[in-house]
């Protein structure tokens, strides 16, 4: 058996004896003290049973349906938890205010034999409260944390309801009502803080203080390399990671692995057992952002079908702009002409720092090339595909498939390069197969081209 689960198998037996203890000993004393501390025990009781579930869930490893794997059930537990803790301190809370404020009175009997009880308990508290946030921090492990804190409130319970029974052994038993009362107080404390930290991890609110840490441990790695995105979160003790590099664009292949490999290192370095993913892009400059903008821009205005020869001009310090719009064949050169200045407009509007934007229309004729060209037989185009791309790369393409989509045939294929390959030359023989294969295969509706090492 698990650690973890030893230990809160542990916890069941030791809350069940406490429940036990403190509600036959309340009952017989009269003391309303003792038995919502017996309930705020019951509490526990199912506190650590839902941990025993939990833990034996969240251990089971990561599989199809569940890539991350099954921590998230900590949490739900814990949440069940907080939710059992609630109705308990209402259902307290409002027996000692009809003790202290209502019609009904207390008739506790402090015996010496409860008093006894409660040294007893509070020593079983202190020890199981001391394993709990031991074990806790040594297996990163929400649920034992929950149970540790829980063990806590527990401690400050019993320790008020002993100072209630000496109280009302010394002729206050309106002590032991009021003890009652502080223990729903405690008990709905001990609740919020549940809620507050279980939905913050469901909810994959990022960990600020471990973000900083993996952001400081990106920008120390040598050589540096440029930090596009991180997002994190948090699942059972353990954290994810999901970062995007970019590295230089002429970098080889094999290159932008190694940065892959020290960014991951570094963070598994300054927070150890965090899940690290790493995906590796050519780092943008000013310009190139500049085009990606202005694409999106353009292709979002209605009636543009495609957006090609996007350049951008620097002339004596300013910004410009020049592009060709594919719009349909059918359109007038006056909707043409409005359609022509809406992207103009959108592209100044998202690039502020382009001050001018030169259009140039061509119509849509891949509808008519489609119906004039008749359909081919998919083995006919893979051997054509085969031989440009041995022609273009030399050797055959590592995957190759046809697609029948409802506007016509597409085309995927995998090349397999060198792995010093560098990405812009990789990106350049890409073009050309695709471009080859465009211009020798025209009734293929679509080419999409993959490159790997």
């Amino acid at each position: 058996m698990a650690p973890q689960r030893r230990i809160a198998l542990v916890s069941v037996f030791a809350a069940a004896g406490l429940v036990a203890i403190k509600l036959v000993t309340g009952l017989a004393t009269g003391s309303l003290g003792l038995v919502s501390d017996a309930l705020h025990s019951g509490t526990d009781l199912i506190a650590a049973l839902l941990t025993l579930f939990a833990l034996g869930v969240a251990g089971r490893p990561a599989d199809r349906s569940h890539p991350y794997g099954h921590g998230k059930a900590e949490h739900l537990a814990a949440l069940a938890e907080a939710g059992f803790l609630v109705v308990a301190s209402f259902f307290i809370g409002e027996r000692a205010i009809s003790h202290l404020f209502g019609s009904s009175t207390s008739d506790v009997d402090p015996t010496w034999y409860a008093i006894a009880v409660m040294v007893f308990v509070i020593a079983v508290d202190v020890s199981r409260t001391l394993v709990s946030w031991r074990a806790a921090h040594e297996y990163h492990s929400v649920a034992l944390r929950a149970n540790a804190v829980h063990f806590a409130s527990d401690l400050l319970g019993s320790s008020a309801v002993l100072i209630g029974l000496l109280s009302a052994r010394a002729g206050h038993p309106d002590a032991d009502s009021a003890a009652a009362l502080f223990v729903a107080v405690l008990v709905l404390v001990a609740a919020g803080r549940l809620v507050r930290e279980n939905v913050t991890v469901l909810m994959d609110r990022t960990p600020v203080a471990a973000e900083e840490t993996a952001r400081a441990a990106i920008e120390g790695v040598e050589p540096a390399v440029q930090l596009r995105r991180l997002r994190m979160r948090e699942a059972a003790g353990r954290l994810f990671a999901d970062v995007v590099i970019g590295v230089p664009p002429g970098a080889a292949v094999g290159q932008g692995h190694a940065s892959a490999d020290a960014v991951e290192a570094a963070v598994q370095r300054a927070l150890p057992d965090t899940d690290v993913v790493v995906h590796v892009e050519p780092e943008e400059g000013a310009e190139a952002a500049v085009r990606e903008r202005a694409h999106a821009a353009a292709v979002a205005v209605p009636r543009v079908r495609e957006v090609h020869n996007l350049s951008v001009v620097n002339i004596d310090g300013t910004t410009e702009l020049s592009l060709h719009l594919k719009l349909p064949g059918e359109l007038s050169l006056d909707e043409a002409h409005a359609v022509a200045s809406d992207v103009e407009r959108a592209i100044m509007e998202a690039v502020p720092e382009v001050e001018r934007v030169q259009t140039h229309v061509e119509p849509l004729a891949e509808d008519a090339m489609a119906a004039r060209v008749p359909f081919r037989d998919a083995g006919d185009d893979s051997s054509a595909i085969l031989s440009i791309v041995r022609q273009v790369t030399g050797r055959p393409p590592r995957d190759l498939r046809f697609v029948r989509g409802d506007e016509g045939y597409v085309s995927f294929l995998t090349l397999a390069l060198d792995p010093s390959t560098t990405l812009a030359e990789a990106h350049a023989l890409a073009s050309e197969v695709e471009e080859r294969i465009r211009r020798e295969r025209p009734h293929i509706n679509d080419v999409v081209v993959h490159t790997e090492p």
